[in-house]
């Protein structure tokens, strides 16, 4: 009881919690002057009812998830007063001007320093067609390359990263580079951070990027501020701040260690104990990370670099961090790689269409793992139609959920799926955070992009593509054991459940685009 009363009152002096009371007070006013304003002077009364129709039309018009764009509309409708007034506040997947002028200023400096090596990808179309494909998207419409020269290892498990990110930490040289959306202090990130400051001494160049609501709870106000007194640059991405107008879904999901432009790593995995088993929280907790040595690491660190330079007066020199060729030369090539991201602030759903890329060139099994299974109509299309073409589609979520809403709405997501023959497995042993990707022994992703509306449209998120690498069979052989450990869901289970919960999820569902 003690310790509930404690949590209780550490939620309530949270930040989060002081910025979400002010922004409600300030809704509330701003909604009382609105409906006094209009009882008394009826053309404002017009005007606003106006208003929410031409917003409804805009809406409709605008090249956004369709889901999206109808249960803003329902809203609309249903409080033609408030609504269109709602949703120049809140609504839209756009992001703030500032991070779109960023983006797009970052991307131009980007211009010359990436680059395709053309017969590389000549030789991937010949190997395979299909295959090719994927690897020309992501370059032609997200400016990131396709590699070889790059050594692979793929870690089951957040404590098999975490030895790895130990031991590659306490040999870098030149810079560091980590980026994470949460960071909590206990035996991992101390473990980290006295080696971060162990290499501050010895002249490496040390920088942190982490994510404001990400950490909210996890770390003091002002954790910044501490770092640099430690001699390591650090910047906090999108600080929550009680501003009614203000844009609060544009995170940056990603994860990404880079260590001399030689060492990269990508993954489910944060810098907290729950993702090593240090702590419990949900049962078990399962990840999956993956290491890059080589050519395709410079994907990594200019991903990096643009996200740190964006507010710099002087921006950095790229070149520095590019690891001289030389370095690569006890490199043990393994097949094609090719590292991306994906920005809320373009048009291209990179995460999401690398998936139904995925999924539509299947011709003998799809096999996927997500913490949260929200999918819109393009996604669940693509799985259900491959399960009903004979591919044999899997899809790996947890038992035991970190947020019980979204579990609700994951499980509302399992009728359609089963009745098209895809299996659904939930991780008894308890949560899977981890988001992989693998297809006909063919190919392989890993990286930060859950299944759900949040990765697909409104973060910033990565991963990496693989062909031909041994990583591709390592995620399907972990695959394999992990469902061994895991419960399939049938039709028949789903059929059992009570009419008030199937009801609670057609209700979730209708709003699941804005959670």
């Amino acid at each position: 009881m003690q310790l509930m009363m404690k949590r209780i009152l550490r939620f309530l002096a949270s930040k989060l919690f002081i910025a979400g009371i002010l922004i409600l007070i300030q809704l509330g006013f701003l909604l009382y002057l609105i409906l006094m304003l209009s009882e008394y002077f009826m053309p404002i009364y017009f005007l606003l009812v106006v208003f929410s129709l031409f917003v409804s039309i805009y809406i409709m018009d605008k090249n956004e998830n369709p889901s999206y764009k109808l249960v803003w509309v329902v809203l609309i409708m249903a409080m033609p007063i408030f609504g269109g007034l709602i949703y120049a506040l809140f609504g839209g997947q756009k992001v703030p001007k500032a991070l779109r002028v960023r983006d797009h200023e970052s991307q131009e400096n980007m211009q010359g320093l990436i680059q395709q090596d053309e017969a590389l990808l000549r030789q991937l179309e010949q190997n395979d067609p299909q295959v090719h494909k994927q690897a020309r998207y992501l370059w032609e419409n997200a400016d990131f390359p396709l590699y070889r020269n790059t050594e692979t290892t793929f870690f089951p498990l957040g404590e098999d990263q975490f030895a790895a990110m130990v031991r590659e930490l306490k040999q870098a040289k030149k810079f560091i580079f980590l980026e994470f959306f949460i960071v909590e202090e206990g035996i991992m990130w101390n473990t980290i951070l006295d080696i971060l400051c162990d290499k501050v001494q010895q002249g490496v160049e040390v920088r942190m990027m982490y994510d404001d609501v990400g950490c909210i709870g996890k770390l003091s106000d002002h954790y910044d501020a501490k770092l640099r007194r430690m001699g390591i640059a650090c910047k906090v991405f999108n600080p929550l701040r009680p501003r009614l107008a203000m844009q609060m879904n544009n995170r940056d999901h990603r994860k990404i260690l880079v260590i001399d432009g030689i060492v990269g790593m990508t993954g489910g995995n944060n810098l907290a104990d729950e993702y090593i088993n240090a702590k419990e929280r949900f049962g078990h907790w399962k990840d999956c990370g993956v290491m890059i040595k080589g050519a395709a690491v410079w994907s990594l660190t200019t991903m990096f670099l643009q996200f740190w330079n964006y507010d710099e007066a002087i921006k950095d020199d790229y070149l520095r961090y590019k690891a001289d060729p030389k370095a690569f030369v006890n490199i043990r090539d393994d097949g094609y790689v090719q590292p991306y991201s994906d920005s809320p602030t373009d048009e291209e759903n990179v995460g999401e269409n690398t998936h139904i890329n995925m999924i539509n060139g299947a011709n003998r099994y799809v096999y996927a793992t997500t913490p949260y299974l929200v999918i819109d109509s393009e996604t669940k299309t693509a799985l259900t139609l491959a399960a009903k073409n004979g591919v044999d589609v899997r899809i790996l979520v947890p038992h035991i959920p970190d947020k019980k809403y979204v579990f609700v709405l994951t499980r509302g997501n399992y009728r359609d799926l089963l009745a098209a023959g895809v299996k659904i497995y939930e991780y008894t042993p308890g949560f899977v955070h981890a988001k992989t990707f693998v297809v006909d022994d063919k190919t392989a992703v890993v990286g930060t992009i859950n299944m759900d509306y949040r990765s697909y449209y409104l973060h910033y998120e990565c991963g990496i593509w693989f062909y031909q690498s041994r990583v591709v069979q390592e995620v399907k052989e972990d695959y394999i054991k992990t469902l061994a450990l895991s419960h399939q869901v049938t039709m028949e289970e789903y059929r059992q459940t009570k009419w008030i919960v199937r009801m609670t999820r057609a209700v979730l569902n209708l709003f699941a685009p804005m959670m």
